[in-house]
This record gives C-alpha cells, structure tokens and sequence, in this order.
C-alpha cells in the first residue's frame, strides 16, 4: 500500500525516467535536477534507501528552488521511513508539512508522521510518549486533511494506540491495586472509563473501580461501577465477580445519584 502511494506521489514528476537512471552510489553532484532526483528514484525501487535518500537531499541541497525539490524532501521521508530511520523521516514530514501545508501531498507526509510514530509503539510496560505522539500526528491527518484518502486508516491507527493508552493505564492500576494503594488505583481506572471508553479496557475497569471502591468502603461509588457494568456487559464475567463481591457484603448494583461515573460516561449507556 505504501509503495503504491508513493507512486502515486511521484508520478508526475516522472517515474518512467527513473528506470533509465543510474543507481550508482556516486552521483555528479553538478548534475540537473532531473537527473539527480531520478537516480534517486531508481535507488529508491532498487531497495538502495540509504543512497537514495542523499540524492533526494542533493536535489534540496543543491537546487532548492526547484519544483523537485519539493518532492524531494518528502521522498527524503519515504525513503527514511523504508530505511527504519523514523527519526529523519518524521523530520523531512514535517519539514514538507511546514514549508508547503497545502500541496497536494501534504496530507501524505503528515500521514508518515504518524506512521513513523506508529511504527516505534513500545508494548505497554514501557513509556508510551511515542503513542501519544502518533495519536497527534493521525489525528491532524483527520483535522487538516479529512478528505484524504489516508484518513480512514489514520482513525483505525487512533483507536489502536487509544487502545494501547489505555491498556497502559490498566497496567499502573492493576499494580496499585496488587499493592492495596486504593486511591491510586481508582485514579488509574477513572481515566479509562472516563478518556478511553470505546476501547476493549472499560469493561475491566468497571469491575476494578467496584474492587477498589469496595476496598476503600465507598460503597455506593461500587455499586454504580457494578450497576454500569452489569446493564453494558451483563455476560461478562467481569460483572459476575463484581457482583459477588457485592453480595457477599448485602449489596445489590444500583447507580447512586450523582456518582462522577454517570456524569462521565458518554458512548456506554448509563442506567
């Protein structure tokens, strides 16, 4: 799919010339534009990235302001981005994104914003600034560029690393609660039922907020958790626990007047 964006981005500038380029490593630097920027093209579809990227940079270098050198900043990005060297490709994206935000391919190098972010996602143990990051980056391809042909993949990309947030979240809150530390706990539940509803997490969250709430005694906050939980996802066996542990102290879900839950639940339905 990348690959046959990236033809459609550089298709006028003409492809065709490239497949009669050179992809020798050493290029004469005095050479037009053209000729630069084709080579760079053939090193490109030859899987010479790393060549290919100096001579999409000698074509910005040396002749800046040149229509190819335009494209030549973003495939600079593509390049970089084939390469694993995210760093550099988020750079020359945003570069483009800065020096042209309403060229007809502006909406692509924001897209490898978030792609370059994307592709760094670290599992949910570690720090997910790169998660966050790439939630930005997708969400101004939606802002800016909302008819794009890469936005429907920028929303499944958000929900993805909203997801990922908010596993996050679950994976601190797990620990507080393992550590009896309640109202750390609750902190760290609140905000997936309250920032991440839609995503998979809001269920175990409810019953977790029963747990921890149940704990602390603030009896009344556990039951609505349960009673929100047990009318969203009655089959669930988080709810089944959520509601033992109620029995077992004589108390039934039931949603308590003016519990911050219903006041933050908004995609899943309150009682």
């Amino acid at each position: 799919m990348r690959r046959l964006r990236l033809v459609a981005a550089v298709a006028a500038a003409g492809l065709a010339l490239a497949a009669c380029s050179s992809t020798d490593d050493t290029v004469d630097k005095t050479a037009p534009p053209d000729v630069l920027f084709n080579t760079g093209l053939a090193q490109l579809e030859a899987g010479k990235t790393t060549s290919a990227v100096k001579s999409f940079e000698d074509v910005d270098r040396l002749h800046p302001y040149s229509e190819l050198a335009k494209k030549s900043i973003l495939l600079q990005a593509y390049s970089n981005f084939q390469k694993g060297s995210y760093t550099d490709a988020i750079q020359a994206s945003k570069r483009f994104v800065t020096l042209y935000p309403s060229h007809k391919d502006a909406a692509y190098a924001q897209y490898l914003i978030g792609e370059s972010y994307y592709a760094q996602i670290p599992d949910i143990t570690r720090d997910q600034d790169i998660t966050n990051k790439s939630l930005e980056a997708y969400g101004d391809v939606i802002k800016k560029y909302p008819d794009s042909p890469y936005a429907k993949d920028a929303q499944k990309k958000i929900d993805f690393a909203r997801d990922q947030l908010a596993g996050k979240e679950m994976e601190v809150g797990r620990f507080y609660l393992a550590k009896k530390q309640y109202l750390a706990a609750i902190s760290r539940f609140r905000k997936v039922v309250s920032d991440y509803q839609t995503t998979r997490h809001v269920e175990e969250a409810l019953s977790r907020l029963v747990e921890s709430y149940y704990a602390l005694g603030v009896v009344k906050e556990a039951q609505t958790a349960a009673a929100v939980l047990g009318h969203n996802f009655p089959d669930s066996q988080w709810y089944k626990d959520s509601y033992a542990l109620l029995k077992s102290g004589g108390y039934e879900p039931e949603v308590a007047s003016g519990s911050w839950i219903t006041k933050a639940l908004g995609k899943i339905n309150v009682i």
